[in-house]
């Protein structure tokens, strides 16, 4: 029963080891523009933040597209 408990609790703290709230992440991407030159509050810092959450919607957009194979919507029916 021990071993149960210890083997859910190890799961339980692994997989809440990759959570990463939203005020982290924007501290991250703060910090990674501001080691990039750009200043804060400034135009060019806005544009680098709106960057790199665009290249991480593209990466996520691209991990659930790809995530069960190739799809062949409309060729596989019949329909091109």
């Amino acid at each position: 029963m021990k071993f149960r408990t210890f083997a859910a609790l190890a799961l339980l703290a692994f997989t809440a080891s990759g959570c990463v709230t939203a005020a982290e992440q924007r501290a991250a991407d703060e910090t990674r523009c501001s080691s990039y030159g750009f200043r804060r509050n400034t135009d060019a810092f806005a544009n680098c933040l709106l960057s790199v959450d665009l290249d991480r919607s593209a990466v996520r957009r691209y991990q659930l597209e790809t995530a069960f194979g190739p799809r062949w919507y409309g060729y596989r029916y019949g329909y091109w």
